[in-house]
């Protein structure tokens, strides 16, 4: 391990400490690799171009936004992904060229509305298919996705994909979610109007002091009898 390679890792294990829980989980996969993120890399490049960014481990952080934006783990030996990477709508580019993976989890994508930018071993094909990009190209051995598509309204509109009062919104590539409309909630959005918060935080209030009480003098009168 190199001296930059060291000060990296310090750097990624003095943050572990200091930030707050969400985020500590997103920094462990800048370490799950050694060396750092490469400098012709389009993650390095991201890292350039955006204001309050750096460059930590195998990841570029948005330390504003405090999240994950790039994640460059090339040549990793990486045969699965791990589902404990904790990644973000925050994230733009991911390269995982050059890694012997045997297969590619769509629900590892779940969540990453912001990815424009994916590469891939040839072996493996763009998660979503054709649909969920507008660019897919091979280049330097590897796949490339790039412009994450939304398919909503290709594979037939918003009323096929999600039920009556519901509108369809991208959850990553390929994937989809049903957001209920204005004015509607529940299962299936069958609800109309918004949710008594009040008065449901009210009942519950007063059942947990009922039962409290008489807890309470149950027990007293155990104590009591004793």
């Amino acid at each position: 391990m190199t001296a930059g390679d060291k000060m990296a890792a310090l750097l990624i294990l003095f943050l572990l400490g200091c930030a707050a829980p969400g985020l500590r989980a997103q920094l462990r996969v800048c370490s799950s690799c050694r060396g750092g993120v490469r400098n012709s890399s389009e993650v390095a490049h991201l890292c350039i171009g955006t204001p309050g960014a750096d460059i930590m481990g195998r990841c570029c952080v948005n330390k504003t936004e405090s999240s994950i934006i790039g994640l460059d783990l090339w040549n990793c030996s990486i045969s699965h992904l791990d589902p404990d990477f904790h990644l973000t709508a925050a994230v733009m580019v991911i390269d995982l060229s050059q890694n012997p993976l045997q297969e590619l989890r769509q629900d590892f994508f779940l969540g990453l509305t912001g990815l424009q930018y994916l590469a891939l071993p040839l072996s493996i094909d763009c998660p979503g298919g054709k649909e969920a990009w507008g660019n897919i190209e091979e280049r330097s051995g590897a796949r490339i996705c790039q412009e994450q598509q939304s398919i909503c309204n290709t594979t037939g509109g918003e009323a096929v994909l999600c039920p009556e009062n519901s509108q369809c919104a991208p959850d990553g590539p390929g994937l989809t979610q049903c957001i209920c409309a204005g004015g509607f909630r529940g299962y299936k959005c069958l609800r109309e109007g918004h949710f008594p918060t009040l008065m449901f935080f009210g009942i519950l209030s007063s059942v947990t002091v009922t039962l409290t009480v008489l807890l309470w003098c149950t027990q007293r009168r155990k104590v009591k009898s004793l």
